[in-house]
């Protein structure tokens, strides 16, 4: 609110009435209209000396009103708002102490700016800005390969964002490992998403701690198990090791023997022993062990352990390593009342243990609702306990029963459960077991319950009637789960997910990346009153850079969008649709290759998209290499 109270105070003291901030909307933005004053991607001649009485008539329209953004002032948070103001005056606005700004009449026609520059303010008057936008377009699409090799030659030159420059070169995709290797000692970043063998090795390596676990703290680590393995044996810290070591099981890494026996070695025995994928080897020593903490993980594999061993365990001294032996026990031996009684904490054995008929029927009948909701997911709980707890008052209990996997489908079916269809579904642990089950999986897809169905369909493969079936379910979430992991998925199906789902963070580009999405016959679509099948034509291996071209200039965002993603767009839209009113549009159009090598040079020195730039594939590698040794200087220089 500060700023906007700046932004108006200022723009009083120049004679200007505020009317309203605009979102840019279907307008020129206000980032076009700065690149445009610092001379970016400009049309030829917009620079003059003073900006007249005469140029600010032609500005207004005719209640004297026209839209400015002030540098420094970030409304939106990118100077990316007009602010529609009213002059009343027939002189020249009062706007020439502040630090810059560009202003825009409301028919897009006249473009007014003044910024600060290395050899003072830079002033730019323009009319017919569409036409002048085009020619100059067209003229920086007529780049040729000379222009282009003296552009480059030059590049970095002056190096106003050079830390934006380091925060976005491990996304371009033409730097190489040798490079990428090289960012590792300046950002590391990039390696959120990076999956190269060569540049994960190397930071697994690395003698910085930082990078060494950004590879692993990520939301899908790519690393494989040697480089699990060998991320573990570089930490030296005890408890980052164990940590590591914890999530490389988690992701379903092997780890040597020999490396659980420095884990177990260490300071972080206790955690260590909790591992499930420990050796039996060395379970006999972890049930004797000193520590009760080791004693009690010990318990956590009680089919593997000797009967002597669980006898000394369910004997042992430490109350809290009897309770862990009694639970594990009691997991395939009825707990008697005296047990349970006798438990400083019954939840545990509420939610996991057997218990003895006579106790279990008393506990489904217990007045009190978390003892019958601990008991509903109970994998010990017998079949009186089922069918009671089956018809509890409880909404959220009877919910609970109706996803035991130890009913029949007939059962399941008649079980009055409550389930949100609009709810975040994760897949059941149990149905994911029975993947591979060709029958399990054909009896499940005609569940009842969707939440079933969901979990069928995240299977990787299934049987083709199992397919068909899920494929026509009425419940969308089925039809999404199948298209985003389930390689037999069918191509119609695909299709029809297409027309409402983009893609999710766990999930990019399904259904759209399946293999088996349609590739031919989509410039059908060039004409589809949605905009999400007109994106589809320039798909098909038939559609022509004409159908690019054309669609460049579509009036939906997202179409104009996957235009400016397209290698075959012209040079001249490329630049075009870096002044389109949507940002995104602005930003993909911003890393197409087609790009003019002058443009592109000129936005790499822009606030605004230099991290984009910088991830152009259009970049030469020797290039990169320059930019990237002026970004280390500028992280390594003292702040």
């Amino acid at each position: 609110m500060q700023r906007q109270e700046e932004l108006s105070e200022l723009l009083a003291r120049a004679g200007l009435t505020v009317v309203e901030d605009v979102r840019p909307g279907s307008l020129f933005p206000p980032e076009a209209g700065w690149r445009i004053a610092r001379g970016i991607a400009a049309p030829d001649g917009v620079a003059c000396e003073a900006l007249d009485a005469a140029w600010w008539r032609r500005l207004r329209d005719v209640d004297g009103e026209f839209l400015v953004a002030v540098l420094g002032h970030r409304i939106g948070g990118n100077d990316s708002w007009w602010t529609r103001v009213r002059h009343a005056g027939s002189g020249v606005p009062e706007l020439t102490g502040d630090p810059g700004f560009v202003a825009l009449s409301l028919d897009g026609q006249v473009l007014l700016a003044k910024v600060p520059g290395a050899d003072g303010p830079r002033v730019t008057a323009l009319d017919r800005l569409p036409e002048r936008l085009e020619e100059a377009a067209a003229a920086a699409g007529r780049e040729t390969d000379v222009e282009r090799a003296e552009v480059w030659a030059a590049v970095p030159g002056r190096h106003a964002w050079p830390l934006h420059w380091a925060e976005g070169i491990g996304a371009n995709p033409a730097a190489t490992d040798e490079l990428l290797i090289r960012l590792l000692d300046v950002e590391e970043g990039f390696l959120y998403g990076c999956d190269r063998p060569a540049v994960l090795d190397a930071a697994v390596a690395h003698p910085d701690p930082r990078v060494r676990s950004r590879p692993a703290d990520t939301f899908r680590p790519k690393l494989t198990s040697d480089q699990w393995v060998r991320l573990v044996r570089a930490e030296p810290a005890p408890s980052r090791r164990v940590l590591w070591a914890e999530q490389a099981c988690a992701w379903g890494a092997e780890l040597p023997d020999d490396l659980y026996d420095n884990l177990l070695a260490g300071p972080s025995r206790a955690r260590a022993a909790e591992f499930p994928g420990l050796p039996a080897q060395h379970l006999p020593g972890l049930a004797a062990d000193a520590d009760p903490r080791v004693r009690a993980a010990a318990c956590a594999r009680w089919e593997d352990l000797a009967a002597p061993l669980r006898e000394r365990l369910l004997a042992d001294t430490d109350n809290a390593v009897r309770t862990a032996a009694l639970l594990a026990h009691h997991t395939g031996v009825p707990m008697p009342r005296e047990v349970f009684a006798a438990l400083p904490d019954p939840r545990r054995a509420l939610e996991r243990c057997r218990l003895a008929p006579e106790l279990e029927a008393e506990l489904v009948g217990d007045g009190d609702a978390e003892v019958r909701r601990a008991l509903a997911a109970n994998p010990g709980l017998g079949t009186h306990g089922v069918a009671v707890l089956a018809q509890d008052p409880q909404d959220d209990i009877r919910s609970a029963v109706a996803l035991r996997p130890d009913l029949t489908e007939e059962q399941r079916a008649a079980v009055r459960h409550d389930f949100d269809p609009t709810s975040m579904s994760h897949i059941l642990p149990w149905v994911e077991d029975l993947h591979g089950d060709a029958d399990a999986m054909r009896h499940l897809a005609a569940s009842s319950h969707p939440l079933v169905r969901r979990s069928v369909a995240r299977a990787r493969h299934l049987p083709l009637d199992v397919v068909a079936r899920l494929a026509r379910d009425d419940d969308r979430v089925v039809r999404l789960f199948l298209a985003e992991s389930c390689e037999d998925a069918p191509a119609d199906m695909l299709l029809e997910v297409w027309r409402w789902w983009d893609g999710s963070l766990s999930h990019p580009g399904r259904p759209r990346s399946h293999p088996n999405f349609p590739r031919t016959g989509l410039l059908r679509y060039a004409a589809d009153p949605s905009g999400r099948m007109r994106r589809l034509a320039m798909d098909d291996p038939e559609s022509t850079p004409v159908d690019v071209a054309r669609l460049a200039r579509d009036p939906e965002a997202e179409v104009r969008r996957r235009a400016a993603e397209d290698p075959r767009l012209s040079p001249a839209d490329a630049v075009r649709l870096l002044n389109d009113p949507e940002a995104h549009v602005r930003g993909t159009a911003v890393r197409n290759p087609q790009l003019p090598a002058h443009v592109l040079a000129g936005l790499l020195h822009d606030r605004d998209t230099a991290s984009a730039a910088v991830t152009n594939p259009a970049i030469p590698v020797p290039v990169l290499h320059r930019i990237l040794t002026v970004a280390a200087a500028a992280v390594a220089a003292p702040r």
